[in-house]
């Protein structure tokens, strides 16, 4: 590879813990490759688990958000945070879980001017504000979102996922984490039919 993956070494599949190599297996199975932040975030394997648990915990689950605004809320902030794996990386899962090939690219550059409702503006941003100005949060940001339709709990995973996603964005800059060439097509056409 004329680009390594990661700046910090890069364990083979065969040697990762088998818990590991068993969830990276199961994603490669899914998805036909194994996206570069599962081996990146290998090099440490106890917190390998725990950022894939709090990841899992926030991204899976159901609730006031569809997954397809769990991703705009992690594409906006990365993109935010300047972090090239996180944009390209879950562009391309907001592509496929919004069904719309346009989707991550306008919210990637400027959720602002996006085709996305009202609601899911006021969604970015209160995460843009949990992102950059977390000191300034107020009862009025809750009172705008409850407008919205957007329950406490709801506020509270927006939030969760913009904090959650500053770390990622920030180990994923520290590591150098390329995106894999895979994802730049993903949701951008229909899929083949059978």
């Amino acid at each position: 590879m004329a680009h390594p993956l990661s700046r910090y070494p890069v364990a083979r599949l065969e040697d990762l813990p088998e818990d590991i190599r068993t969830r990276v297996l199961a994603v490669q199975e899914r998805a036909g490759f194994v996206p570069n932040v599962f081996l990146a975030l290998a090099h440490r394997p106890d917190e390998f688990r725990a950022f894939f648990a709090y990841h899992d915990a926030l991204m899976e689950k159901e609730g006031g958000l569809t997954k397809a605004e769990r991703e705009m809320i992690v594409v906006a902030t990365s993109n935010a945070n300047q972090c090239q794996y996180c944009v390209i990386a879950h562009g391309a899962i907001l592509r496929i879980r919004a069904r719309n090939p346009l989707v991550a690219d306008q919210v990637g550059v400027n959720y602002r001017k996006a085709d996305i409702s009202p609601r899911q503006k006021a969604m970015l941003d209160f995460a843009m504000k949990v992102a950059f100005e977390s000191y300034g949060i107020g009862d009025a940001d809750f009172e705008t979102l409850r407008g919205h339709d957007f329950s406490d709990e709801d506020i509270w995973d927006i939030g969760a996922i913009a904090a959650f996603f500053g770390l990622s964005n920030r180990m994923a800059n520290l590591t150098n984490m390329r995106p894999n060439d895979e994802f730049y097509l993903m949701g951008r056409l229909p899929a083949k039919q059978a």
